[in-house]
């Protein structure tokens, strides 16, 4: 079935049945490989991506469910909250292996877009879906209390 998807700021003929998982859509048929498949049950975070602003795990959004939503991969991620951890992921060497971090960021931005000074519980509590199979979370942790202060000044 053909149809149409709004990605990172424009729009795509995709062919797929409407019950195709986004995140094949997004690595198979637009081969954005930036966004990963780590556990396929939205368990892990790796397949973040945003739907009209907001992380959701595109391993287990159907196609169908998108509708005219503006779909942002990390190859796309822009504005204020992305450059600000963007900038902390470099400037503490968060990343270790890798793999999971364009859903780590995907997540942090949007927590940073929903709380600009976030506490530990608070970044706790809304990347707890997030797996780093490295363990770098006090790296993580601390890179969104950066991204914070940068925002700030």
């Amino acid at each position: 079935m053909q149809t149409t998807l709004r990605i990172n700021g424009a729009s795509r003929q995709i062919e797929a049945q409407g019950d195709t998982p986004l995140l094949w859509v997004i690595r198979d048929e637009l081969d954005l490989t930036g966004t990963k498949f780590g556990c396929g049950v939205a368990a892990c975070g790796s397949c973040t991506v945003h739907i009209d602003g907001k992380p959701r795990r595109s391993c287990i959004t159907p196609l169908s469910a998108v509708g005219d939503a503006e779909v942002t991969t990390i190859e796309a991620a822009a504005g204020p909250q992305a450059e600000a951890v963007q900038a902390a992921w470099r400037e503490l060497d968060v990343v270790q292996c890798g793999y999971c971090q364009s859903g780590q960021i995907m997540s942090a931005i949007g927590l940073l877009t929903d709380n600009a000074k976030p506490s530990d519980a608070d970044i706790n509590a809304y990347m707890g879906g997030n797996a780093c199979r490295c363990a770098t979370y006090h790296r993580i942790r601390a890179a969104i209390h950066r991204a914070a202060a940068l925002l700030e000044a």
